[in-house]
């Protein structure tokens, strides 16, 4: 390749290397050696740099999934016994102790959605892939994103299921120990 476009091997070796660019001349040439528009070959390598992922936004994604975790597990596992506490002994600050770890894991959940919403990931597979620092290929891609309507219609059944077990349980709760 290089003796078609008129340059040494080193040179060649450079520009894969970033330590130098083509020139015009040299851009023309290898243009017509691929069968490409110039516009192409520049185009198509800020295409590349823009996907990539810096590795700031991936820590910053998974410190706010983890802090987001933690505070779900936090708010499940202490709502029965700062209900109980409250039902029984009239102690109301439990449930407010409760509310308030509750609004910071939806404050958490607001925020993790706002990454996920700015990155345009969607499904399960892309967010891992994310948190991994890697994009999916093109295929793959076309394949989540032809699974993100069936995708919504689950979590809409899915939070449903939930809202009805919280209820349940919320009023199994208030009949256990109020009377």
């Amino acid at each position: 390749m290089a003796d078609k476009i008129f340059v040494t091997r080193q040179t060649v070796s450079n520009w894969e290397n970033s330590k130098s660019y083509p020139d015009i001349q040299s851009l023309l040439l290898l243009s017509q050696l691929f069968g490409v528009s110039v516009d192409q070959l520049i185009k198509g390598d800020l295409e590349t740099m823009k996907q990539e992922i810096s590795q700031e936004a991936v820590d910053s994604f998974n410190r706010e999934s983890r802090i987001f975790a933690v505070m779900c597990i936090v708010s499940a596992v202490t709502f029965i016994p700062l209900a109980a506490l409250a039902l029984a002994r009239d102690q109301w600050w439990a449930i407010a102790l409760w509310v308030i770890m509750y609004a910071v894991t939806m404050y958490e959940a607001f925020r993790v959605e706002k990454l996920k919403k700015n990155h345009n990931l969607h499904t399960y597979r892309e967010i891992v892939a994310y948190s991994e620092g890697r994009t999916l290929e093109e295929l793959e891609a076309a394949e989540e994103r032809g699974k993100r309507p069936y995708q919504a219609v689950f979590n809409v059944l899915a939070s449903a299921a939930v809202g009805v077990l919280l209820a349940a349980l919320a009023i199994w709760v208030a009949g256990f120990f109020g009377g």
